[in-house]
């Protein structure tokens, strides 16, 4: 076999079998290229319109030449009911003015698909996001010495994978929520050689990979401010587990929301080597391995991203978002670009489309260290460096989320 390697102790196997993408509200995976799904479970999650709307009154006087269209029309004697009793009274007092006061008020609303939402006091939150993710890049390999000879140096790694994930949110206070997370993913991997000859190393992979709780607190919130800090602690099944820290502030312009945004990923590698990687058999049986190694000593690494968006409310039922991010992520750095529409028809129940990709990515032109396993001892070694170029990472997804 020419290009999968086994699992060895300085590695950990279900790390190599996770897919190029963690970041933004997704938890890590065996890549550290940024996820595209939104964020650290936070906030892109419920969101709340904290638009302040106004209250207007008004006062209109009819007199008696408009007292037709008034409820109370002017009686013109029709009864005995608007006499003065007496003795001699032939008098009527007839009702000629009115003044009449009304309010418009305009409801004040709730939306979900707002990046500042969490769940009032009492209520419950749920965001079940459903997304299709997608990772690629080619790799041109070079042998290590001039030993090593290979059969077939060039190739791509495409990832595929549908991901379902649940937000779950209690709000103890107007100002403090709390979180549970949840996320199933059912992923295809493939390293796809150039020359037809030469087999692809594929495989595929399905579980319960990401649990979490976490808090949400709005510390400020006013006609023109707002502003929230999170914190949460998420298991990424088989690969680390992670400290994640959020802090957005955002301007209130009209019925538009200006923000900006800071997050921090602390992650903790239950082994101390991640990448991608497939595993496979040999031509005897034998189990065999190909790793693509992002970093083959990091125990422990962090994450951070920063950028600015917008949340504007197009109608009462209408709202659109965009994001602008750019993050740092241990190996690489990249910058992305995020839109969403949402539609939200009563205070209770929204949907939210959203759709994000790279536009820039420092990991074209990186060489990265591949391993795979002899085939003369079955030994799991470094076999040379692999150059990475047309980067590429997407996400599409459809939010449900509930108020209750």
């Amino acid at each position: 076999m020419k290009k999968s390697l086994s699992w060895v102790g300085m590695f950990v196997a279900s790390v190599l079998a996770m897919p190029a993408v963690a970041a933004t509200n997704y938890g890590t995976r065996a890549a550290s290229s940024v996820d595209l799904t939104g964020q650290p479970a936070v906030r892109e999650r419920t969101q709340v319109n904290y638009e302040k709307y106004t209250t207007r009154t008004s006062t209109k006087t009819y007199d008696s030449a408009d007292a037709k269209n008034l409820y109370y029309t002017q009686p013109a004697n029709r009864s005995d009911l608007y006499k003065q009793y007496g003795a001699n009274s032939g008098n009527v007092n007839v009702r000629t003015t009115r003044a009449e006061t009304y309010r418009s008020e305009l409801r004040r609303k709730y939306y979900l698909a707002h990046p500042f939402f969490q769940p009032t006091k009492g209520k419950f939150g749920s965001v079940t996001d459903l997304s299709y993710n997608m990772n690629s890049y080619d790799l041109a390999l070079s042998p290590a010495t001039d030993t090593i000879t290979l059969s077939d140096p060039n190739g791509k790694w495409n990832m595929g994978q549908f991901s379902i994930k649940e937000d779950f949110s209690y709000g103890i206070t107007d100002r403090l929520a709390v979180l549970a997370m949840a996320r199933f993913d059912v992923s295809d991997y493939e390293f796809d050689w150039s020359l037809p000859e030469t087999p692809d190393d594929k495989m595929d992979d399905s579980g319960l990979n990401l649990l979490g709780l976490g808090l949400q607190w709005r510390f400020a919130d006013t006609d023109k401010w707002i502003a929230t800090a999170s914190a949460y602690y998420q298991h990424q099944q088989d690969v680390s587990n992670n400290i994640v820290l959020d802090l957005k502030a955002g301007y209130k312009v009209s019925s538009t929301t200006v923000y900006g945004l800071v997050r921090g990923w602390y992650l903790d590698f239950e082994g101390n080597s991640y990448g991608n990687g497939v595993n496979g058999k040999t031509a005897d049986g034998s189990d065999a391995l190909f790793f693509l190694a992002y970093n083959t000593d990091a125990d422990n690494t962090f994450y951070i991203e920063g950028g600015l968006g917008a949340f504007s409310v197009l109608d009462e039922d209408w709202t659109l978002n965009f994001e602008a991010i750019l993050g740092n992520y241990d190996w690489h750095n990249q910058a992305s670009l995020k839109a969403a529409i949402g539609w939200q028809p009563n205070d209770w129940f929204a949907l939210n489309l959203y759709g994000k990709m790279a536009v820039w990515d420092s990991a074209n032109g990186k060489d990265l260290s591949f391993w795979q396993t002899d085939a003369v001892d079955g030994v799991l070694r470094r076999f040379g460096t692999a150059n990475l170029d047309n980067y590429s990472e997407a996400s599409v997804g459809l939010q449900a989320i509930f108020m209750f």
